[in-house]
């Protein structure tokens, strides 16, 4: 698979196993984002205002309250991944459910980001123990999920926090359970609501059970038909 920029995907280090998938977002899912990023922009004199669910026209001069430009919004947002290792803390319970999950299946980390910030992530994750594999791309979520599982008979589940990413894997993977998991944020209290059958975890703890229950659910089914 290409990117917009014509330039191929690397899964080359992505090595799956007969058992189910669990790929996972990871910013406000694995790692905090919001509210590091809400601290970040203070030493340039900026502040969030959480009047829609986006950056872009509600991170506004704290002297005058003028909106920033988006070029500034994406500066802004490069930097903060540029030193996310100082600023990004694992979410509540993430580490060790996401290492209980991966002891019955291949977890696989697929972070919105320019791959440019890859390696820095890398090392984050690796520091927190979470070695599982990462896919960092800008392209969309769905695509990259269908190329990943590649129509593998057995169970798949999705986490992200966006709804656009839910609904891009839900019609691009059959029969994959749909997680809808996000911090209990000023921002992502405005956040669009997901379309059914996407589920709604309300912590770590609360995923592992769900996708627990539907491996469980799959797993017959896959067996009789092997």
């Amino acid at each position: 698979m290409e990117n917009s920029s014509g330039v191929a995907l690397d899964f080359s280090h992505v090595q799956l196993g007969d058992r189910p998938l669990v790929v996972c977002d990871v910013d406000d899912v694995v790692l905090d984002f919001a509210a590091p990023f809400t601290e970040f922009i203070k030493a340039e004199g900026l502040e969030l205002l959480p009047r829609s669910f986006r950056l872009t026209g509600n991170i506004v001069s704290v002297e005058t309250q003028v909106p920033i430009e988006e070029a500034d919004v994406k500066r802004l947002i490069g930097a903060f991944f540029d030193r996310q290792e100082d600023w990004q803390t694992p979410s509540a319970l993430s580490i060790e459910t996401l290492k209980a999950i991966g002891k019955a299946a291949d977890v696989i980390f697929l972070t919105a980001m320019p791959p440019r910030y890859q390696e820095q992530r890398r090392r984050l994750l690796d520091r927190l123990d979470l070695t599982f594999p990462l896919v960092a791309t800008e392209e969309k979520k769905g695509p990259v999920m269908q190329m990943i599982h590649a129509a593998r008979p057995l169970p798949s589940v999705f986490i992200d926090d966006m709804a656009h990413n839910l609904h891009s894997v839900r019609d691009h993977v059959e029969n994959c359970l749909l997680i809808h998991m996000m911090p209990d944020s000023p921002l992502h209290q405005l956040a669009p609501k997901p379309d059914q059958p996407i589920v709604r975890a309300t912590d770590w703890p609360h995923a592992a059970e769900m996708i627990d229950t539907y491996i469980l659910s799959q797993i017959p089914h896959h067996r009789t038909a092997k």
